[in-house]
């Protein structure tokens, strides 16, 4: 709305595309050679959440720099790196704090209930108030640009006081860190990790295409969105409290293997025969519980890959394998993007026609723009999983040796 011209603002995207796909890595392996009294990712947490802030509240307001396309070009391009630097070094500083809080699953599960809970949150919310505060063309900014700034302002003040009550497990190693290039290297060399990659990926994968896919689906098909969301809910809550429960006994590979079958199976009927309302509803049913497992089990999975490596290698580097991760994971959203688009088109998708007007080869294409590369990579994790090592009475015990060694620290 400040008035920058579609063409200026791609230039600016595909410039900070580049920063964007390198940071992550970069800030990672920076913060996992930080060595302070409050930690290794604290700081960062704590003393970049007033500048995450103010960033965020300056992307807002016209600059002093004039009204020229220049200066909003300017603007733009400074306000995104300013703004994803500091949340690159908040974001994945809490992404790997769990792991740096407990070694136990059952201690890291019980964080990642409440994450869950929270992430959801933050999800819902602005899909429902943004609709409502975005300004019109032409129409006062004022109003919008207030509530962001509260927005920041209360953002901030969550973010500093929430370090006072959570404590970083701190890392002193006398070895050093080997230098950002080996250290990817050795990212990959690590068996468990590349596995991992396959399902993070394909969990960031499936996760932008539903999203994406279930607007065109309530435009051609007639299931009502109450039916499909409550579905969506209850399948959901009893996979968070299926795998929570399960992860005990069976463990985080057995319970992934089974997340990926069954949503692959849903995933499977739901593209063949999504047009029939009840197969409709159980469809969404096991993508809640697809949903919750990688919101809950790869997580998990991630932490014992982190202690894997710590295991054989004597150094934490969480933060080198969450950048590592961050890299290989952004392109899926943009693959995803295209290739529902690009599915749909084939079948005969017309973006021209409102809603409801589709032919039945394009309605199809819906289904299987929506489902079938999903199903596809699920089967792909299920294979995977069998070259998954961490599992069984050994790694138990490691993770016992780690737990024990950790409580000292």
């Amino acid at each position: 709305f400040l008035g920058l011209s579609e063409g200026l603002a791609s230039i600016v995207w595909i410039i900070f595309a580049i920063w964007n796909a390198v940071n992550d890595p970069l800030f990672g392996y920076i913060s996992d050679r930080t060595k302070s009294k409050l930690g290794r990712r604290k700081p960062y947490i704590r003393y970049g959440s007033f500048f995450y802030a103010l960033f965020f509240v300056l992307t807002w307001v016209k600059w002093p720099l004039g009204n020229s396309q220049t200066a909003l070009f300017i603007q733009m391009l400074a306000t995104l790196f300013l703004f994803d630097t500091l949340y690159t070094a908040i974001a994945t500083s809490l992404y790997v704090m769990p792991y740096a809080m407990a070694v136990s699953n059952k201690a890291r599960g019980s964080i990642f209930l409440w994450k869950i809970f929270f992430t959801l949150v933050a999800l819902g919310v602005p899909l429902v108030v943004f609709p409502n505060i975005k300004p019109e063309v032409g129409e006062d900014p004022t109003r919008f640009q207030l509530i962001m700034a509260g927005i920041g302002i209360f953002s901030f003040i969550i973010i500093f006081v929430s370090t006072f009550f959570y404590k970083e497990k701190v890392q002193t190693e006398k070895e050093e860190q080997e230098n950002i290039f080996k250290a990817i290297i050795a990212c990959f060399k690590n068996r468990s990790f590349v596995v991992f990659e396959v399902l993070s990926f394909t969990v960031i994968f499936i996760q932008t295409i539903l999203m994406q896919g279930v607007i065109y689906y309530f435009d051609e098909f007639d299931l009502g969105m109450p039916f499909a969301y409550g579905s969506l809910g209850l399948g959901a809550v009893f996979g968070v409290i299926l795998w929570a429960n399960k992860v005990k006994t069976w463990g985080v590979k057995k319970c992934t293997l089974l997340m990926c079958i069954i949503f692959a199976t849903g995933s499977g009927i739901m593209c063949l025969f999504g047009k029939i309302n009840v197969v409709a509803v159980c469809g969404f049913f096991t993508a809640g519980m697809g949903f919750a497992g990688g919101m809950y089990l790869i997580p998990l999975m991630n932490g014992d890959v982190i202690d894997y490596d710590e295991s054989v290698t004597g150094i934490r580097r969480e933060g080198m394998y969450a950048g590592v991760n961050s890299f290989i994971t952004k392109p899926a959203i943009s693959f995803a993007n295209s290739a529902f688009i690009m599915i749909a088109k084939a079948f005969g998708y017309d973006m021209n026609l409102t809603a409801g007007m589709q032919s039945q080869m394009a309605k199809q294409g819906i289904l299987v723009a929506w489902m079938a590369v999903p199903c596809l990579l699920l089967i792909i994790c299920s294979v995977c999983m069998k070259f998954y090592p961490l599992a069984g009475e050994k790694w138990d015990e490691t993770k016992k040796m780690l737990e024990q060694k950790h409580s000292n620290d």
